[in-house]
């Protein structure tokens, strides 16, 4: 007879809400990483059901999908999205071969969404935002620095 051990229970994300709480400052600094984007709510709530592909996103389709404010090239997506990517908005979609050209929301996202929803907007970035924004992303210091 074999008695077979408890496996440990990890926390629930029921609700969309993560198990571990981000630091208010991690917040606002996923907030106006997003608002410094120039992608719109549609996009992200989407990306809370399922993955959004690049080509989706690019181009006149990101516009038509009411994704983006303006038309933008492949490279110009791909680079804001990465850069959400490294702050822990969003992730990318795996498949059987590996990386896709998708995007889904981490739970940090979805926390972000959740929050903007009422709205039915990104809140808009103030010019401190830009510039705060503009010096974490092309210096990054590290995180015992934030």
């Amino acid at each position: 007879m074999t008695v077979s051990k408890p496996q440990p229970q990890l926390p629930s994300t029921a609700g969309g809400r993560s198990p571990f709480p981000h630091t208010a400052s991690a917040l606002k600094r996923a907030e106006r990483a997003v608002a410094c984007t120039p992608f719109r709510l549609p996009v992200f709530t989407i990306m809370r059901l399922e993955g959004v592909s690049l080509r989706a996103i690019a181009g006149a389709a990101g516009v038509e999908h009411q994704y983006t404010r303006q038309a933008l090239s492949e490279l110009s997506a791909e680079t804001d999205l990465l850069w959400l990517v490294q702050v822990g908005i969003l992730r990318r979609e795996v498949d059987g071969q590996g990386l896709t050209d998708s995007f889904r929301l981490t739970p940090l996202g979805r926390q972000l969404v959740e929050r903007w929803e009422p709205q039915g907007q990104v809140p808009p970035p103030s010019g401190l935002d830009f510039f705060y924004n503009a010096i974490a992303r092309w210096v990054r210091l590290p995180g015992w620095l934030h």
